[in-house]
């Protein structure tokens, strides 16, 4: 008995113990994200004044760590008031909580500034040539920018989920930012102790060394990753940093799934339109091979550097 308890405590204390010290780091952040998303209405100005810089625009807002903005936007390229080049850069571009989760972790914020810097660029440019393929086919309307403010009956909040008893106004889920904030934090909070609690059991149970997954090839681990990263749930993106940190995966396979990891912005647009299922598998499929393809190009340098 006493050594089971013993067993118990081996498997409990390390998640227990890296939770503990995320959670001052993910409060602040979660603080400063909470502003901007009870002021999400400020960002239909920034389209306005944007208009042909919407792929730039689009790209530096999404690497903003919140959960409402790829859902606005999707809502947005549904009436047709964005690009669909700046849809696909804001979904590029958004990192979800992997941000906050490496951010807590002095050792890992040169890659997360790297990270943000390579998938910031990496999403204006493919934004751009998006729209201006699309421009060859002489598809002028999805190149015709008019913000109009978002009205709905409902909205679709960070997990998917409608909610008919709010109004698209300057708020996500709660009224007040510090609740949203500290709402965000045990989430989150929440979601890093489970995950680090199951590899902590299978670390312990099987002896099984989580940096074994990197003997898998580099070639391979992107169109893993960025299928996982399509996973419209917070999870996914603390699952590829928790694996990236213990050496799992490669940081050009990290970037592959962060790439796609802004599910719920797919989900909402298959919710809003169910009619267009088409259009919107096609756009499903673009968003996970260009995360493929960045994560290709950057373990390929990795080799040479």
């Amino acid at each position: 008995m006493a050594n089971f308890f013993k067993a118990v405590v081996v498997i409990f204390e390390e998640p227990v113990i890296d939770t503990l010290k995320a959670i001052p780091f993910l409060l602040l952040v979660y603080l400063l994200v909470s502003y901007f998303e009870h002021n999400s209405h400020k960002y239909t100005n920034f389209f306005k004044k944007a208009k042909n810089f919407g792929p730039i625009v689009g790209g530096i807002a999404g690497s903003i760590p919140q959960c409402g903005f790829s859902v606005a936007m999707a809502d947005l390229y549904n009436n047709k008031n964005i690009t669909l080049g700046t849809l696909i850069a804001v979904f590029i571009a958004t990192s979800d909580e992997a941000i906050p989760l490496m951010l807590s972790n002095y050792e890992f914020i040169l890659p997360m500034i790297k990270m943000i810097a390579i998938k910031l660029v990496y999403a204006i440019i493919c934004g751009y040539l998006i729209d201006w393929i699309l421009a060859l086919f002489h598809k002028k309307d999805e190149n015709h920018m008019e913000v109009l403010a978002m009205q709905h009956d409902h909205e679709a909040c960070e997990c998917g989920h409608e909610d008919h008893n709010h109004e698209h106004t300057n708020h996500c889920c709660a009224d007040n930012i510090f609740v949203d904030a500290l709402k965000h934090t045990l989430k989150i909070s929440l979601f890093i102790f489970i995950v680090n609690l199951f590899f902590s059991c299978i670390i312990n149970l099987t002896n099984f060394d989580i940096s074994s997954l990197s003997s898998i090839n580099i070639f391979l681990q992107p169109f893993l990753t960025s299928l996982i990263g399509l996973i419209p749930n917070c999870a996914a993106s603390v699952l590829l940093v928790e694996i990236y940190m213990a050496n799992g995966i490669a940081f050009g396979s990290l970037l592959a799934g962060l790439s796609t990891g802004a599910g719920v912005g797919l989900l909402v647009l298959f919710k809003r339109n169910k009619k267009a299922w088409l259009k919107n598998l096609i756009i499903l499929s673009l968003v996970y091979f260009l995360g493929v393809i960045l994560g290709l190009l950057l373990n390929l340098i990795g080799l040479f550097m």
